[in-house]
């Protein structure tokens, strides 16, 4: 059966099925379709589904002309129904694995597909996870209920882990140029893995020994992603007491060519990946009885920083003779980075939470999102123009979109707090800086 499905990879004639059709799933589906699969989305959001059956994009990292053409081609399509995993070869699982109050995984959504999948599955399959979580989770979660259908993984049924590694608004990194890590259950099931990522991906698919291994790769890059932003963080905290400007020191660390990596600071952490991953390990290491004391104290500091940021721009108010009560506060940027239409678990919702409670007059400007729910209320984007900028009493960078001009902001702004080193070299007490 092996050699059977390891044909259909081989000359793409294999059926996927993509579970989830989100900021990971939909990039991954349209670029199968465009090697040459026969791709079936599963998605519950009827907009979605309604889009992609239009070949209209909605994710910013999919060119709208690519999935017009697959769909066009009728390679790509959208469902709701699990009835399509009957006629699939490979069903590849793309759907959220958020934290919960305790910042416990909640891996409620694998499970639920795993208990939709399992009347249609049937043998000579190839089942992968992308979403991430803890190490153990293809295994402890989705293996069992497989089980108990009578399969045997790795003879007549394949399941594997491959981490996604998208990232979101980047111009240079795509899926087809960003190598992949595949761990499958079995050898079997790696080679299979690895030959679909293979007709997918220009670069190196690299196999572990398991899903484990993959599984908590993926969360090594998070983790050090978050504790290295916390690292620069502090220190941004400390420069801004000892009078030296971050920016600087960081330009000045960069041009040694070995030894180093530039990290940045902000006004904290944002997206679905790096706030949340590294939890799913914390959580899991204490059936280890085993304390993750970095990533715990990074959380600590990236969780710290919004409300930092809100004492800055108090200080900031202070000296033009303003209170932050009834101040008018406006944030550029609501997305939780530059280019992007995110604002999962964006700083700049938390920065503006403390400001209202601080009893500001809220409004935002970002190009990406044209509402957002701060607190308790919906607010909708306003207009850049000179005078609605001047009515600001300050305006704070929380998001660096690349399509935002700053020298007009700056222009017509009163005053200006800047997290994201957008007017570096600026000379102007108009503007005051995140560690500086």
């Amino acid at each position: 059966m092996q050699v059977e499905l390891m044909r259909k990879l081989s000359d793409r004639s294999a059926q996927i099925c993509v579970i989830g059709l989100g900021y990971v799933g939909l990039p991954l589906a349209v670029e199968k379709a465009k090697a040459g699969f026969n791709v079936v989305g599963i998605e519950m959001l009827p907009d979605r589904i309604t889009k992609v059956n239009r070949g209209e994009n909605y994710i910013p990292d999919v060119l709208e002309i690519e999935l017009n053409l697959v769909v066009q081609q009728g390679r790509l399509k959208a469902c709701a129904d699990y009835e399509v995993v009957r006629e699939a070869d490979v069903v590849t699982i793309c759907v959220p694995t958020p934290l919960g109050r305790s910042k416990q995984p909640d891996t409620s959504y694998i499970e639920d597909v795993v208990k939709q999948c399992l009347p249609h599955l049937h043998a000579n399959q190839l089942m992968v996870l992308e979403s991430t979580s803890y190490p153990g989770t293809t295994e402890e979660i989705i293996m069992p209920p497989i089980l108990s259908r009578g399969f045997t993984i790795g003879t007549d049924f394949f399941l594997a882990f491959s981490p996604e590694r998208v990232d979101p608004g980047s111009k240079k990194f795509r899926i087809t140029n960003t190598p992949k890590v595949v761990g499958g259950v079995t050898p079997n099931c790696s080679a299979l893995a690895k030959a679909l990522y293979e007709q997918i991906v220009n670069e190196k698919v690299h196999v572990v020994s398991s899903p484990k291994v993959a599984e908590m790769e993926k969360l090594l890059e998070n983790i050090f992603r978050i504790v290295n932003i916390s690292m620069i963080n502090e220190l941004a905290l400390l420069c801004e007491r000892m009078k030296i400007d971050i920016w600087e020191v960081i330009e000045a660390a960069k041009t040694k060519p070995f030894g180093y990596m530039p990290f940045y600071p902000g006004p904290g952490l944002g997206g679905h990946c790096i706030p949340l991953d590294p939890f799913y390990l914390s959580w899991k290491a204490k059936e280890y009885d085993f304390s993750t004391r970095f990533i715990e104290l990074a959380g600590e500091i990236n969780d710290s920083m919004p409300h930092h940021v809100v004492m800055k721009v108090v200080e900031f108010l202070n000296e033009h003779g303003k209170p932050l009560k009834n101040s008018k506060v406006l944030l550029l940027g609501v997305a939780y980075k530059g280019d992007v239409d995110d604002s999962r678990e964006s700083p700049a919702l938390k920065v503006g939470e403390h400001l209202l409670s601080g009893g500001a007059d809220l409004s935002y400007f970002d190009p990406y999102i044209p509402e957002e729910e701060i607190g308790d209320t919906i607010y909708r984007s306003i207009v850049l123009t000179p005078e609605n900028i001047r009515d600001q009493d300050l305006i704070i960078i929380t998001a660096d979109h690349s399509n935002v001009d700053y020298e007009f902001v700056l222009e017509h702004a009163k005053a200006i707090y800047d997290t994201r080193n957008v007017f570096r070299g600026h000379k102007t007490s108009k503007v005051r800086r995140l560690g500086t």
